[in-house]
């Protein structure tokens, strides 16, 4: 196995992908034991979550990682979810993490921009749901309340993403 190198740099934002092991889609019926490891871990390592989106099998996030290591971040999320998880199904051992994380360093607004589209668009892009506004696991909903959205911003057939997201 290759050992993956991630540029850490002060002040940066990163785009995150993180995928349960196989696909296996057990976050969103899990989703307060994800909230539960990202707060613990906040508790710990003070970070802001700018933007999010979870998914049965897996989950984006933009994230400012403050002064600390974004692969410890989120290793230590991946752990406490899965101690959490296994102790909820009574489970000794089991993977639930794919290994590594998908990042990408935001370069300016408009790559903020695109990316923070794609986390608020990504249930619709799966057919989870027509509209963005009807999945509950997203921060679109306080970027509406915030003015950033209109109500038929992403209404399935009405916007194209380009890019990479780590999927």
């Amino acid at each position: 196995m290759s050992i993956l190198r991630r540029y850490h740099g002060e002040g940066n934002l990163y785009f995150i992908t993180n995928v349960t092991y196989r696909r296996k889609p057990v976050l969103v019926d899990n989703i307060d034991l994800l909230w539960t490891g990202f707060n613990t871990v906040k508790d710990k390592s003070t970070y802001d979550i700018m933007a999010w989106v979870i998914l049965p099998d897996h989950f984006h996030i933009v994230i400012d990682p403050k002064e600390h290591d974004i692969s410890n971040i989120l290793q230590r999320i991946k752990m406490s979810f899965g101690a959490l998880w296994r102790k909820r199904m009574n489970l000794v051992c089991g993977r639930i993490w794919q290994n590594r994380f998908w990042d990408h360093i935001i370069r300016d607004q408009e790559d903020l921009n695109r990316h923070i589209d794609y986390i608020h668009f990504n249930p619709v892009k799966h057919r989870y749901v027509n509209s963005p506004f009807d999945w509950p696991h997203s921060s679109m909903h306080k970027y509406h309340a915030e003015g950033f959205y209109s109500r038929d911003w992403g209404v399935m057939g009405t916007i194209e993403i380009e890019g990479e997201f780590g999927e």
